[in-house]
């Protein structure tokens, strides 16, 4: 005899219909934020285009300096890669590094050993604490930046001195080394260091780029500070660091994981994670096992049925449904049959029984009690009367 029957697929299942119900929530915040992070991204690039680029004409590119200098007989070259910068060193070049906090903490440590025996003068923009830590040595910066942007030079600096107030304001260094040329205080902290280096050149760090942008040039005394600085030397190397910049490479010439990796990337992954983990606290289920509570008032048992009813077929269940009235016909049958209530639930045990009580076909009891779920409301409407009318039958004296 068989002892269990092939069930289909269940018909509680869930459809692509209401897979969209309830997913379209969250597929459209996904494509809000999508929307929202292209439009960011084109206003910034179009706001941000060419930054500090000696070739952009934009308001944030450095064109202009670039044309002063040339009239000066400054010779302007640009470079994206580590390699071309340390190879272009020289006590005749100035080497402009753009945007230290974009290389590789050994990349910094390579270009700080190729710059300081070269002899000719290294200007870092803006660099932050790390990077100006490992590219002027003995040079932090302060975590707060200055209160304003145009400063007074408040040193002995003779392109300082020329210049006059310039829109300096912005990252604040201090340095442990005497012989450095701290200007433009803010707070008592300088926002233009110079650092003499032992090879005859120099180090200058630099608080902020506004001196260098086409729309800032002509405002107080940055044209002159940034022509003084940029133009000690017959050569011009600007350095733009980019992602393309493929120098960070090992002994063995290839790159590791963690040079492909932006700075900063440790610290933005541990955010993410407790972001996840408040985002999961915020969701989670109660610990702990359920409290049964009294009703505050009597629900009759045809309310109950009705309303289970309406859940069922709310979400198509049929199959659970017919689940639920098999299982109850067979134990209330089970104890008129003389079968244990442990064993109602058994085809061996309850099936034979029955068949003895009613001297009927023991595979037509077996697909009433324990065949496949209906496939329609009529066929359960259908089931539903069998399991009635064998009941009555079995009850019957």
């Amino acid at each position: 005899m068989t002892t269990a029957a092939t069930l289909p697929s269940t018909s509680a299942s869930p459809t692509a219909r209401q897979v969209w119900t309830r997913a379209r929530g969250v597929a459209l915040a996904l494509v809000l934020l999508l929307m929202a992070a292209v439009a960011i991204a084109v206003i910034r690039s179009d706001s941000r285009h060419g930054e500090l680029d000696p070739r952009s004409v934009d308001p944030y590119g450095s064109r202009a300096v670039a044309e002063l200098l040339a009239d000066r007989g400054v010779t302007t070259r640009v470079v994206d890669t580590l390699e071309a910068a340390r190879a272009a060193a020289g006590a005749d070049t100035t080497l402009l590094v753009a945007v230290p906090d974009l290389l590789t903490e050994r990349q910094q440590t390579r270009l700080s050993s190729a710059t300081a025996v070269s002899g000719g003068r290294t200007v870092l923009v803006a660099p932050g604490g790390p990077s100006v830590e490992r590219l002027a040595p003995g040079v932090t910066a302060d975590p707060v930046t200055s209160l304003g942007s145009t400063l007074s030079p408040g040193c002995d600096l003779p392109a300082a001195r020329r210049a006059g107030t310039a829109d300096t304001g912005g990252i604040r260094y201090t340095t442990t080394r005497l012989d450095a040329d701290e200007c433009y205080p803010s707070e008592r902290l300088a926002t233009l260091l110079r650092l003499p280096e032992t090879a005859g050149g120099d180090t200058v760090v630099l608080g902020a780029p506004d001196i260098l942008l086409n729309d800032r040039l002509d405002d107080e005394g940055n044209a002159s500070l940034a022509l003084q600085l940029l133009g000690s030397r017959p050569h011009l190397v600007w350095y733009l660091p980019s992602l393309a910049d493929n120098t960070a490479v090992g002994t063995d010439g290839r790159r590791s994981f963690y040079d492909l990796l932006p700075s900063g990337w440790l610290w933005g992954t541990l955010q993410l994670f407790v972001a996840a983990a408040l985002a999961a606290l915020w969701r989670a289920r109660r610990l702990g096992p359920l409290v049964p509570e009294r009703l505050p008032v009597a629900i009759r048992a045809s309310e109950t049925v009705e309303g289970r009813a309406r859940l069922y077929r709310r979400a198509n269940a049929r199959d659970r449904a017919a689940t639920a009235l098999r299982s109850a016909t067979r134990t209330r049958l089970a104890p008129l049959v003389g079968v244990p209530p442990a064993q109602a639930h058994t085809p061996e045990a309850l099936l034979p029984a029955l068949s003895a009580h009613l001297h009927g076909d023991g595979q037509s009891l077996h697909t009433l009690l324990f065949g496949p779920p209906p496939s329609d409301d009529t066929a359960l409407v259908s089931l539903a009367d069998q399991l009635d009318a064998l009941e009555r039958e079995v009850r019957r004296p």
